[in-house]
């Protein structure tokens, strides 16, 4: 896929540049090596999950393949309006389609939109509060307050200061309870020992409950699942917890994610997960990703909380994102008689640390009785 991206840059941009062979020569290669840099980093410094190269150099490199990315849509944008306008106007969609000032204007653009959105990747997210309402939520948890983080990916770009003031953040909150949604770290448990161990700082008056996104079974799940534990968190893997407020109770319960079926690990159970949940007692479904809520929304859970999107991290393609996700991106959807809540996430993969119009979060949730 980034081949493809690099030949239609090429194709479309360093081809027709106003400049001397060489140099468009020497240009093409400097593109090609940085759409290709997944491939140098995974075979030479970690995985391809979790390359272990310093910071500053893996912020350089998010900013220089963001800019082939973004150069590809742009010129792309510019393509369909350039051939739309060209079909009854020749003059004006050539001059779209080749215009130099346009081309030169384009490649500046991908150099600023790149900066922005990785300074707006690897920042401390803000709190974004959103309000649930639940059809049969005891009056004791009315205004009942739930922090969510989700998809940290804690590694070399995200590490352990940056976790640290996302903690504070979320604590800032003073929640009632703290849930996990999956993705927390990226590498090995000793390559993330020191950066994960903010997630011990996290308080809440209800705990602090966990459950694995696609990432955790990349490294050792198991030792992931031991590190948490050490951490104070409560895994819920196909479980629930009761919390009770005045004598009335809420259900939440949490999935393991469809990964663990290629690591010979327990795939999602939700019968499983519900088994032993006391009949009309209102249910929070903790599901890495959002694209099974249908199926949860007919098990009759109220409220979903998802990450695995990052919210589609750029707008405009955030539409793939989507649909990959059977049409759960971000925000608020009602799935039948459950609310779904996609978080747009605290952090992102390092190998695609860029966010533009879909900015990170803290998300704080806000539970109200009907």
């Amino acid at each position: 896929m980034t081949g493809v991206i690099w030949l239609y840059v090429l194709w479309r941009f360093v081809w027709p540049l106003p400049w001397g062979v060489g140099t468009r020569l020497a240009l093409a290669v400097v593109l090609l090596l940085i759409s290709q840099y997944h491939q140098f980093t995974s075979r030479f410094f970690g995985s391809l999950a979790s390359p272990e190269l310093p910071q500053a150099v893996l912020i350089v490199l998010a900013w220089a393949f963001g800019v082939v990315l973004l150069l590809a849509l742009l010129l792309l944008v510019r393509d369909v309006i350039g051939v739309l306008v060209w079909l009854p106007l020749r003059s004006a969609g050539r001059a779209i389609l080749q215009g130099q000032v346009l081309l030169l204007s384009i490649g500046g653009l991908a150099l600023v939109l790149s900066a922005i959105g990785v300074w707006q990747a690897i920042r401390v997210p803000p709190v974004k509060t959103v309000m649930v309402t639940i059809p049969g939520l005891p009056a004791a948890f009315d205004g009942y307050r739930i922090a969510q983080l989700t998809d940290t990916h804690v590694s070399r770009l995200l590490p352990g200061s940056w976790l640290a003031a996302v903690v504070a953040r979320t604590n800032q909150l003073d929640p009632d309870l703290i849930v996990l949604t999956g993705d927390l770290a990226d590498g090995t448990t000793q390559a993330r020992a020191d950066d994960v161990r903010p997630l011990k700082d996290l308080r809440a008056r209800d705990g602090v409950l966990a459950i694995p996104g696609n990432h955790e079974y990349y490294a050792d799940y198991a030792s992931w699942m031991k590190a948490y534990r050490a951490l104070g968190l409560t895994m819920l893997e196909n479980a629930h917890v009761l919390i009770h407020r005045d004598g009335s109770p809420l259900a939440v319960a949490g999935l393991t994610d469809r990964q663990a079926v290629s690591f010979g690990q327990p795939a999602p159970d939700r019968e499983l997960a519900l088994q032993g949940v006391p009949s009309g007692v209102p249910v929070i479904l903790l599901d890495h990703r959002p694209g099974n809520a249908v199926a949860n929304a007919r098990s009759g859970v109220a409220l979903q909380l998802s990450g695995h999107t990052h919210g589609g991290q750029i707008l405009g393609p955030h539409l793939l994102t989507r649909w990959a996700n059977g049409g759960f991106v971000s925000g608020l959807y009602q799935v039948g008689a459950m609310t779904l809540y996609v978080s747009h996430c605290a952090g992102l993969w390092n190998g695609l640390a860029i966010r533009l119009g879909k900015p990170s979060e803290i998300a704080q949730i806000v539970l109200r009785a009907q």
